[in-house]
Parts: C-alpha cells; structure tokens; sequence
C-alpha cells in the first residue's frame, strides 16, 4: 500500500528529468518504506531491485554473490548467474543496463557488502567506469544501518562528488495516517492517535491496522500476543542494524526508555565514561532515527551546550517500557485475557508517547500556527536548570521564531482539567524575561476540554487531535 509521501515522490521526479547518470542515497529505519518509495518512482521505467541477505552468524561473501546471482538470473529471464567477486557481478550488472531509462535499487546495501571490505570501492570503480555511460540510469544506494552509509558512502572520499541525491525516509506525517482506516467507519481521531501513539507513522506498522477492531484490540494483537509483529519486532530490528553489537546499543536505548536524559546523566545511569566511543553510539541511534537529541536554546536564538538525549522512535520507546516487561507473562498466555485500558497508568503511557508523537510532527504544528518555516529559530522541548535567578522549568515545546515564543503545552487525556491554564502560565513566568519578544501559549490537546480553560483566555491558540490529523 502506497500512501503520502508527496514531496519525496515530487523530489525523485524532478531529479528524474536529468539528462545524466545519477547516483541516490536512501536513508531511513527498516519498515519505513524506502524500497516502496522507490518502486514507486521508478513504475514507469524498466525498475531493477537487488538486496542482501539479513547478517547471520555463518553468513560468507559466498552466499551474498549466489543471492545476487539469483536475483540477477530471475531480473534478466536467465538461470542464475554465477560471480567470483563483486567486480563481476555489479560490472554484469552495468553491462546489461547500457540503454534505456532504468532505475536500479541495491536494497540492504550494508548487508550485501558485510563480508567483503572492498565493495564500496568497487562499487566507486563500476559506477566510474560503466554504470554512468548511461545517461538515463539511475542508481540507487538504500539501508538501514545509516553508520555504513555515512561511513563507505556518504563520508568517503571516493564517492566525493558522486552522490546526487541524499534522501532520508522520514515516519509518515499524520495527515497521511488516515488512510489506513478507509473502510472502516467513523472512527475518531482520539481513537487513530492512541494507536499511532504506538505505532508512530511507519507504514509496514499501520499496514497491520484493522479497521474494525479498536485501538486497544489493536494494539493487544499486534503488541501483546505472541504471533504480533510488534512483539518480535524490536529484537529483530536490533539484531538485523547492529549485529554483534546489539547488545550494547539495547542497553543505552533502555536507559533512555524513561525521562529524557543529560549526556552527563545518561552516563551515570550506564556506569560510563564519557569517551568518544559512547559518542559515537548515540550519534549511530541518532542517524537511524531511534535517539533525538535536544539542546537548549538561549535568548537570542543561540544553542547552548545543554541537552538532553530522548528515544524519537514511538515504537522502540512503547516497547522497552510496556511490551518488554511483560514478554514472559504474553508468551505463557496469561495476557490473553487483559484490557489494555485496565492496566496501571494506561493513560500516562498515552500521555508521554503523544507528546512524542507531537515531536516528531513538528511541521504539522508549525503549519498549523501558520508559522513561515523560514522564521523558526528553535523548535524543541525546553528545559532550564534552577539557578539563583531562575526557577527550574520544563515546557513540552518551545517554538521561537524571530519574534515569537510559542509555549507549547502537549495534553492526552480523556478530560484535561483547567488548571493546565494555572500550570502553563507558571512555567512562563519561571523562564528568563524576554521583554522584546511575543508570548504566544499554545495547547496541542486530545480529549475534551474543561470549560474553564476556554474561558481563561491563557491560550492564543488550541490544537486538537482532529486538527492535527486533518493537517490543519
């Protein structure tokens, strides 16, 4: 199912219209639908799809080249090919693509080229001398283990000047969300968001929803049965982008699968150093998506050296903190019979994973707000440590333009009380004066509103969760 993805597409099409050889680097998380986009795009061309096998503990370089030379077999009408090395088989496949427009994907790049060190300068070599003596070829390069990518592609000198196009595949924005429940009824955007809230925007995720089930049941069958994809789903992730190593990452995601976390902290809690090698792992998770890293910003739109470390990725965060600790009781079957929406703090899990939600949809609300994208200086949570001067604070989002504050207060409840008005107007006044700039308080809501709050005339805007799934 193709959903969305307008500007992608819109990108991929006008790059198109070259009239040379282009090379393309597509990045994004497993399941968020790169190879999709792709096919795509190239519907309309001679379309070419090759991927490597998932790491495995006795996987060689051998069984690589005989999967490539399946597909190669299989894409051309011809028994499987046989290759020595790389070299033959990517110039094979460059000899068999001379004329015409073809668009070329090598799916799970990082997989195909694990056990030999040298394939990305072959590659370079093969691109150099055939691939791009076709002017109507495009190539493109796609994965999810993003630290391959940056390191032999994107980062290499060899590839210097070669890449045309870098595309990273984002989650789906919520306006695109909905069509996943067509055919289903009326069903209310309160009910859409509690399951995206899980879900987030990936579509393989939302390919699984079932319109006439509720979001609860929903989730139970996905999340909490043994057989549910998002059971098994995030030990596969790991494995699949980290290999050996995936142990290590899991422990440093876990550590964040609470309140976010300084740099400093977040060492603490692992009993580390702060060495460049644990900077390194975030900047990995960061790259793929799973880790968000938000500075603190001061008053004349400068970033500061404060910051804090949050998992991004709605799915990993649901699963570390309410899927895992209960994996042994799912897998005996003693969950079989459980309302979701009678667990402990049910609501709360809503509440912190729509507020994440909302992070990662920030061009939704700056569109909302009619904000010009050009004016934005920081848009991010905010937070202040307590001083002599100043009271400690935390506020959801903080949106700053060039002569705006937009105070974000990010609300899921099935009733918000009015005294958000009270709470919000405190935290404003604990931030530092900002005498020459606009305070505009925002409330980002699901759920009905007490009337008090109407009434309070504290928010110069309120944003529902019909707004925010209409895009508007």
């Amino acid at each position: 199912m193709f959903v969305g993805r307008e500007r992608e597409i819109g990108l991929l099409r006008e790059f198109g219209q070259r009239r040379t050889a282009g090379l393309v680097v597509c990045r994004g998380r497993r399941r968020i639908g790169k190879s999709t986009l792709i096919e795509e795009f190239g519907k309309h061309r001679r379309f070419l799809e090759f991927y490597g096998l998932a790491p495995r503990e006795d996987l060689r370089n051998e069984d690589q080249l005989k999967h490539f030379g399946q597909q190669m077999g299989t894409a051309f009408g011809l028994p499987a090919m046989h290759f020595e090395n790389w070299h033959e088989a990517l110039a094979t496949l460059a000899g068999l693509t001379v004329k015409g427009e073809v668009v070329i994907l090598l799916d799970e790049i990082s997989w195909m080229a694990s056990k030999d060190k040298d394939f990305a300068g072959t590659l370079k070599g093969v691109w150099d001398t055939r691939f791009k003596k076709n002017d109507q070829l495009i190539l493109f390069l796609c994965g999810s283990v993003t630290s391959w990518i940056d390191t032999n592609i994107l980062n290499d000198k060899g590839f210097m000047g070669r890449v045309s196009l870098t595309l990273t595949v984002e989650e789906l924005p919520l306006r695109s969300t909905n069509a996943f429940w067509k055919g289903g009824g009326h069903i209310s955007a309160a009910e859409k968001l509690r399951l995206l809230c899980v879900t987030g925007g990936v579509p393989r995720y939302l390919e699984e929803i079932r319109p006439d089930q509720t979001a609860e049941q929903n989730i139970k069958r996905m999340c909490f049965s043994p057989g549910g994809l998002l059971f098994t789903e995030f030990d596969k992730i790991f494995k699949d982008i980290f290999g050996a190593r995936s142990a290590t990452f899991k422990r440093l995601v876990e550590a964040l699968s609470g309140a976010p976390l300084e740099p400093g902290h977040l060492c603490r809690a692992l009993g580390l150093k702060p060495t460049g090698s644990f900077s390194e792992m975030l900047a990995i998770l960061e790259a793929a998506g799973m880790v968000a890293r938000d500075f603190a910003w001061d008053t004349k739109g400068r970033k500061t050296a404060l910051s804090k470390y949050r998992i991004r990725d709605n799915y990993l965060r649901f699963y570390l903190r309410y899927i895992e600790p209960v994996k042994e009781k799912v897998e005996r079957g003693l969950f079989h019979d459980v309302h979701l929406e009678s667990l402990p703090n049910w609501d709360t899990i809503m509440g912190l994973q729509f507020e994440n939600l909302i992070l990662n949809n920030l061009e939704a609300i700056i569109r909302i707000l009619d904000i010009s994208p050009e004016s934005v200086v920081s848009a991010a949570p905010y937070f202040q440590r307590q001083t002599l001067r100043h009271r400690g604070c935390q506020v959801d989002l903080l949106i700053q333009t060039k002569n705006t504050f937009y105070v974000c207060e990010i609300k899921f409840q099935k009733r918000v009380s009015a005294s958000i008005s009270n709470e919000v107007t405190e935290k404003i006044s604990a931030m530092p004066a900002r005498n020459s700039y606009s305070i505009r308080p925002v409330l980002i809501h699901e759920g009905e509103l007490a009337p008090g709050i109407k009434q309070s005339d504290v928010f110069c805007r309120m944003i529902s969760g019909t707004d925010l799934l209409a895009g508007s």
